[in-house]
C-alpha cells in the first residue's frame, strides 16, 4: 500500500536502516553522542538557540506539556479545525480556562482577527497556534501571527507537527516559545517521538507553573539536557532514525534542499488535481504544503474515493470530521518517490471516472 496520509507515512530508507542499530543504554555514552547530535542538527534545522527536546511521545504529549507548563490560569486558542480544537480541549482537560477564536471550516486565523481578540482578552497568558491544519488541508502564516502574538507580550504555543519538514520554520527570527512536531510526519519515522524547542520565557513559566505532573516538566527536561540525555528510557530507535534523516538533509546542502522536496512534491500533486476539474477545500492562498484537501466532485462522496483508492493499492486520508463526505485528502509526507505520485493520479483519474466524474 502506497501511503498518502496525513500520518503515519512511509519510511526513508535510511530511517529504517539507522532504526535497525542493536539497542544501547540510554545512559550510555554511545546514546549521549546520538542525543546531542541530533538536538544539535534538530536546532540548525528549526533556526533556533532553545532547548530541544526528544520526547518519548507522540505530539500530542508536547502540546499537553506546552499548556502544563505555560499557562496557570488561561489561554487563548485559535482553532481553524479538529487540531486546533484539540489544543483547546488539552487546555479545558487539564483545568485551564481557554477562550477560543474560531473561524469557520477552510478560513485562516488571520492577524487582524488575532489582534482584534487580544485586544479584547488581555488576561491570557499564551496563544496556542495550529500552524499546519491538516483537517482542512490549511496553513496559516504563521510568521505574521506570531508578530501579533509578540506585539501583545504573550507566549506563543505552536503545532507543528505537520508542517516541520515541509515549509521553512524559523523558531527564533519568528519568537516562538513552543514549537513542537512528531516523528511520524514530514521526517518520515515511525511515530512514538516527538521533538520540540523551547525558549527561556517558556522555561521561565514553568518554574512558577502548578500541577504539571513530572513527565512533561520542562525543567526536569532542562536538567537532563545538560546530562546529554533524557529523564526517562528514550524510543532510541527512533531518535537514530531522526538522526538519520537529517544526516541526509545536511548532506545534501541543507533544509532548503528539503523544502523545495516539499515543494516539487505538493506542486505535481496539486496540478494533477487540477488537470482532474477538481478544486481545493480551503481558502486559496492558505493551501497546506503537506496535505491536500480536495473538495470531492458534485454526486461523489469523498469517503467513496478514498475506499476505492485503497483498492487501488494507494491509501490517501478520509475527508475528516463533519466534511469527511465532501472531500478526501492527499498527503505527500514522507518517503514518496515521483513516479509513485504519477502512478497515485493515474489510479485517482481511473477512480473518479468509475464514480461517474468526468472533465
Amino acid at each position: 500500500m502506497k501511503l498518502f496520509t496525513a500520518g503515519p507515512v512511509a519510511c526513508y530508507p535510511e530511517v529504517l536502516k539507522a532504526m535497525g542499530m542493536q539497542m544501547v543504554s540510554h545512559r550510555s555514552a554511545e546514546y549521549k553522542k546520538l542525543h546531542v547530535e541530533t538536538v544539535e542538527m534538530l536546532q540548525r534545522f528549526m533556526g533556533t538557540q532553545n532547548e530541544v527536546f526528544l520526547f518519548s511521545s507522540t505530539g500530542s504529549g508536547f502540546m499537553e506539556a506546552s499548556v502544563l507548563n505555560c499557562v496557570n490560569k488561561k489561554m487563548l486558542s485559535c482553532i481553524c479545525g479538529n487540531f486546533g480544537e484539540r489544543f483547546a480541549e488539552t487546555g479545558t482537560a487539564n483545568g485551564k480556562q481557554v477562550e477560543p477564536l474560531e473561524v469557520p471550516l477552510g478560513e485562516p486565523i488571520t492577524p487582524d482577527l488575532l489582534d482584534e481578540k487580544l485586544s479584547q482578552t488581555k488576561d491570557v497568558e499564551a496563544v496556542s497556534v495550529t500552524h499546519n491544519e491538516t483537517s482542512v488541508g490549511l496553513m496559516n502564516h504563521l510568521a505574521e501571527l506570531a508578530g501579533v502574538v509578540k506585539s501583545h507580550g504573550k507566549l506563543l504555543l505552536v503545532d507543528c507537527v505537520s508542517s516541520m519538514g515541509g515549509t521553512r520554520i524559523d523558531v527564533d527570527k519568528w519568537g516562538l516559545d513552543v514549537c513542537f512536531s512528531s516523528s511520524q510526519k514530514c521526517f518520515g519515522v515511525p511515530p512514538g517521538l516527538s521533538v520540540g524547542s523551547v525558549s527561556k520565557d517558556a522555561l521561565k513559566a514553568s518554574e512558577t507553573a502548578k500541577n504539571k505532573g513530572w513527565y512533561f516538566d520542562f525543567k526536569v527536561w532542562e536538567k537532563y539536557q545538560q546530562k546529554k540525555g533524557t529523564p526517562m528510557t528514550s524510543t532510541i530507535p527512533q531518535i537514530a532514525g531522526l538522526h538519520a534523516i537529517l544526516d541526509v538533509i545536511e548532506k545534501n546542502g541543507g533544509k532548503q534542499w528539503f523544502f523545495d522536496l516539499y515543494a516539487e512534491r505538493n506542486r505535481r500533486i496539486r496540478e494533477g488535481i487540477q488537470k482532474l476539474g477538481l478544486t481545493m477545500f480551503p481558502k486559496s492562498g492558505y493551501e497546506s504544503p503537506t496535505v491536500n484537501c480536495v473538495n470531492a466532485p458534485p454526486g461523489v462522496d469523498g469517503v467513496a474515493v478514498y475506499e476505492k483508492m485503497r483498492d487501488e493499492g494507494f491509501e490517501l486520508a478520509k475527508g475528516y470530521g463533519s466534511i469527511q463526505n465532501a472531500t478526501f485528502r492527499i498527503g505527500n509526507m514522507g518517503y514518496m518517490p515521483f513516479e509513485t505520485i504519477d502512478s497515485m493520479l493515474e489510479s485517482l483519474a481511473g477512480v473518479l471516472s468509475g464514480l461517474g466524474w468526468s472533465i
